[in-house]
């Protein structure tokens, strides 16, 4: 059982942030739990390489979580040899040989300088438990939102020196389990294209831990905020119109 009134947290983040789209949580495991529904979609055919998966990328399953809470286990993210990675699930000398990790590579997408530095799971999970934050049954270890820029904004304002991150999207959900910090990332093409995230979209992980402080964070922040909106909007009527 949780130990928090999540469904609270949830109507909090949305509320001070103003989001349309509801907060996730994704809990790790070693076994899917009891009572959770499989993410049972069909695997494609394997690509030479051997890779397939429920879904293109682990990342996917955030968009499918929005509506619907359900257990995933390492083979359903097989097609995302990037995204095993970060999640723990494969090390890279697991995946130095798929085809998907040669292509970004080739095009200088990513170099092998850079990617032992990219944040992971550090135990491999036996399954993964994605669904929206107000429904969950269990506590999360992260908690994921999708973001505008004036959401991160607020965000930002309320946590001074937030993390903010680049490609792969994904690692930021490994620098909030495994180090409990709030990491925001501006997407990557890799993700966007994946998942059809909107231009407009970033996302944020938030250490479930943090999640209390973080929503009295925002509150006050987000006052501020609404106070400077109604100043600026009464100041600009002085003006025509932009």
């Amino acid at each position: 059982m949780p130990t928090q009134d999540w469904r609270a947290r949830a109507a909090a983040l949305a509320d001070t942030l103003g989001t349309d789209v509801p907060p996730i949580a994704i809990t790790f495991s070693d076994a899917p739990p009891e009572g959770v529904a499989p993410f049972d979609d069909p695997m494609p055919p394997p690509t030479p390489d051997g890779r397939t998966g429920r879904v293109s990328a682990g990342c996917v399953f955030w968009m499918k979580s929005t509506s619907r809470t359900f257990s995933t286990v390492p083979e359903d993210h097989g097609n995302c040899s990037v995204g095993q990675v970060t999640h723990g699930m494969k090390t890279l000398g697991e995946v130095a040989d798929k085809g998907d990790v040669a292509a970004l590579l080739e095009c200088g997408w990513v170099t092998m300088e850079v990617v032992p530095q990219i944040p992971v799971i550090t135990t491999k999970p036996g399954a993964v438990t994605y669904g929206p934050l107000a429904e969950t049954s269990m506590d999360p270890d992260v908690v994921l939102m999708r973001l505008t820029g004036r959401q991160l904004m607020v965000l930002s304002d309320a946590l001074p020196g937030l993390r903010v991150e680049g490609k792969p999207q994904c690692h930021i959900v490994a620098l909030a389990k495994e180090h409990g910090e709030v990491a925001a990332s501006v997407g990557c093409q890799l993700s966007r294209v994946r998942t059809g995230m909107t231009n407009a979209e970033m996302t944020v992980a938030l250490p479930a831990s943090k999640v209390a402080a973080t929503i009295e964070a925002l509150r006050g922040t987000a006052a501020a905020d609404d106070a400077v909106a109604r100043y600026a909007a009464e100041d600009a009527r002085r003006f025509p119109p932009v």
